[in-house]
């Protein structure tokens, strides 16, 4: 039959979605058959001719031939359905009659008893079965509050320490193992998806024995903590001794003078280098006040030889007795070694960096270091604390001994994911780390292993009962963290492509409980105004809440690769101690053993922790759900300004884009982001469209370089103390140092660009939004 094999060629051409459902093609058969039953009917032998030979012929003319009105995809109700729609169908031939009209009675009959038994039937199983069964969650309030409460509730404080004292229990094995055993756990509290991630990296480890400091004018030999040298075996191998160092400094041994350069800054190396040749010396140098490779590239630029590392106790807090404990820092500003720049997977090119400077570094104890500067005791009065320094009068000649050891590991980041319901696509990420090879650092990995689990309880706990946030959470318990990010950096390089397009945000867990005098939150600028209304939320039934004091600032942990490489907006929320010193920030660089109780002792009963689970929560479960992400373009704008406001370069081109891109963000927000939020006249691709800008409001401010140590996302700043931007302050004291204008030229053109590349993308944003509006209209 000749309209029989046109429809069955049609079919071939084209794919409808109307048409798989098995009864349509079972209904659409039917119709054919009947169809060719009824073309064998004495009158109908000249139509199956005709059409035959028009088809045969290519005859486009002929309209019951004419395979363009005829496309699947432009009805849903089948090809023969939708010809027999064209007015212009019937005037092809005529029908005869049938040859019963009872026949046909009957026949109609049938089909209507049938179709009324369906319908009754169809009316009675939907009923049950919409009793029975419960409506998808994410159509009933996916974004209520009360939600939220309920999640947040299953967090409690006594979870987290049962938690907390089952980690601590793992033994002191490698980062592979200790990995596992986390992916264990998670399974068990109902994540599914969980996945164990290795990578092979280059890791600078202790040799088989101490580093050593030995005065030249006594012969006195001494380890990093202060102790004189001894012979004993068990004190060699002591993982205290042994983990007192700096990974990835240069090796060897170098006898020097030793030069007091305080806390290195700009100003101290001026007035070192006017009174002495510091060429191959040795620094004596404090922990604070700027960032540890900074300080190091300066003194490495000075021609410094060798430095030695302490913590002033004046700069301590007065709960906090470390004295005679040296430390730990890492000298890597993030990743493989190795492998700068991309992942450490099979097949990579390794590169020969077993050092990552020239300079011999040793962190040492404050005793030891008193000891250099030959004071006996603190210096005390009227309780004001005076700070080490070394005598004017006289040489110290020492010996810097360094014999660490460069070797392939393998290092383990345990990744799972909660699936999101409506954009699976977006990822929310919440991180914290392991154990990373040594006992070093105390029990912050612990602590942080034990939040995000005791979090992930409670988010899996309301998942069995058919909920699910709206965008995915990714659960991080990164490897490698005390040697340089390594396991956060590996993961993301290796995933670059997917995470600059997905990921929303980054929320860190590093170390959450590092004091207990005062709660510590740091956002990124377009997030600060959500950190602080969750302070808000998470007080409520307590009788005293903190203040908003949340700050853009440098923090430390597996966040860096994400605010810097990615522009991803980022927030964490910790407890620490109050400072005694404007000098303190950046002490958390230093990695102190501290005893398995020391946790304990700040936070006894775990509120602490529960707190900070519950904050993460919160601010966690905004981004997943909210339908326009709870980002402050305008805040963005504003931190700019400030970041402008005092400079002492006062350019004013500078200024003047400041200016036009707050005017900007200000429409944006109000414009864009006000009639978003409101349901009523909340559009899904306008929602999409202004979540695509969102995203990415932070990326605009990456710049290609910073000096090291400084963040490339000069939203951020050194510290409280300061609001400027970093990159401005650092081109102007290199300017003093050097006696060019060239470093801070490029500075203000890199700011520049910056704030000018926002500028244009929000404006981009808008032109967009009222494109599409104009023509909808």
């Amino acid at each position: 039959m000749a309209y029989h094999k046109v429809n069955a060629d049609q079919r071939a051409q084209g794919h409808s979605p109307y048409l798989d459902n098995d009864e349509l093609q079972a209904t659409a058969l039917e119709l054919e058959w009947d169809m060719e039953k009824e073309l064998e009917e004495p009158g109908f032998d000249h139509f199956r001719l005709d059409g035959a030979v028009q088809h045969h012929l290519g005859n486009s003319q002929s309209p019951d031939l004419d395979l363009e009105p005829i496309q699947a995809s432009s009805s849903p109700k089948g090809r023969f359905q939708r010809l027999q729609e064209d007015p212009e169908y019937i005037s092809h031939y005529t029908r005869q009659a049938p040859k019963s009209n009872r026949c046909s009675f009957f026949r109609i009959l049938k089909v209507f008893c049938t179709a009324l038994i369906l319908f009754i039937f169809g009316i009675v199983i939907g009923y049950y079965a919409r009793k029975k069964c419960p409506s998808p969650p994410t159509s009933q309030e996916p974004n209520s509050p009360h939600i939220y409460h309920e999640i947040l509730k299953e967090i409690k404080a006594e979870n987290i320490q049962q938690i907390y004292r089952d980690l601590l229990q793992f033994p002191r094995e490698d980062d592979v193992d200790i990995a596992m055993k986390i992916l264990v756990q998670w399974r068990s509290q109902g994540l599914e998806d969980v996945r164990l991630v290795n990578y092979s990296v280059l890791l600078d480890l202790p040799g088989s024995s101490s580093n050593t400091v030995t005065l030249k004018s006594s012969g006195e030999c001494f380890y990093p903590s202060g102790q004189q040298c001894s012979r004993d075996p068990k004190t060699l191998h002591s993982q205290d001794l042994l983990y007192s160092y700096a990974a990835y400094s240069a090796k060897g041994t170098l006898e020097a003078e030793l030069v007091d350069v305080q806390y290195g800054t700009m100003e101290d190396l001026i007035r070192i280098q006017a009174i002495t040749n510091v060429t191959k010396k040795i620094a004596l140098m404090k922990l604070g006040q700027s960032p540890l490779l900074y300080k190091l590239s300066l003194l490495e630029d000075a021609g410094f030889g060798g430095v030695l590392l302490y913590v002033d106790p004046c700069d301590l807090p007065k709960t906090t007795d470390l004295a005679d404990k040296a430390f730990m820092v890492s000298l890597n500003s993030g990743g493989d070694p190795s492998t700068p720049g991309y992942a450490s997977i099979d097949g990579s090119y390794r590169q020969n960096r077993l050092n990552l400077t020239t300079l011999l570094v040793q962190p040492i104890s404050a005793v030891l270091a008193r000891k250099l500067v030959s004071l006996p005791e603190y210096n005390v009065q009227k309780d004001r604390c005076i700070h080490l320094q070394l005598p004017p009068t006289g040489k110290k000649i020492i010996s810097l001994n360094i014999q660490s050891v460069t070797t392939y590991k393998t290092i383990s980041n345990v990744i799972g994911y909660l699936k999101g319901a409506v954009f699976p696509d977006r990822y929310v990420i919440i991180g914290s780390h392991h154990s990373s090879l040594n006992p070093y650092g105390g029990q912050g990995w612990a602590s942080s292993t034990a939040v995000i689990t005791a979090l992930i309880q409670a988010l899996t706990l309301k998942a069995k009962r058919g909920w699910r946030p709206d965008r995915t959470v990714v659960f991080c318990s990164w490897g490698g963290t005390a040697f340089g990010n390594i396991g956060s950096y590996e993961w993301a390089e290796d995933l670059k492509r997917v995470l600059q397009r997905n990921v929303v945000a980054y929320v860190s867990l590093h170390n959450p409980v590092r004091g207990n005098s005062s709660l510590h939150p740091v956002a990124s600028p377009s997030l600060q105004q959500l950190a602080a209304e969750s302070q808000s939320f998470s007080c409520l039934e307590k009788a005293r809440c903190p203040g908003s004091n949340v700050s853009s600032v440098q923090i430390q942990g597996d966040s860096d690769y994400f605010i810097n490489h990615l522009g991803v907006p980022a927030t964490q929320f910790s407890y620490e101690d109050i400072k005694t010193s404007e000098n303190s920030s950046f002490l958390s660089e230093a990695l102190f053993p501290v005893h398995a109780t020391k946790t304990e002792e700040l936070d006894p009963s775990f509120s602490l922790h529960e707190t900070i689970a519950k904050l993460t929560g919160q601010v966690t479960l905004k981004i997943a759900n909210e339908p326009v992400l709870p980002f402050n373009a305008l805040d963005i704008a504003l931190e700019v300004q400030n970041s402008l406001k005092g400079d002492e370069v006062g350019v004013p081109q500078l200024l003047a884009v400041a200016s036009r891109l707050r005017d900007t963000a200000e429409l944006f927000q109000s414009d864009e982001m006000r009639p978003a939020n409101d349901p009523k006249e909340r559009a899904p691709v306008r929602v999409r469209m202004l979540n695509d800008v969102l995203q990415s409001l932070e990326k605009s401010f990456l710049v290609h370089r910073a000096p090291p140590g400084l963040y490339r996302n000069i939203l951020y700043r050194l510290d409280e103390r300061t609001s400027q931007f970093s990159l401005l302050l650092e081109a102007l004291e290199h300017c003093k140092l050097h006696q060019s204008n060239e470093t801070v030229q490029a500075a203000l053109s890199e700011v520049l660009n910056s704030i000018n590349s926002a500028q244009v993308y929000f404006k981009a944003g808008l032109d967009v939004f009222e494109t599409t509006l104009a023509g909808k209209k």
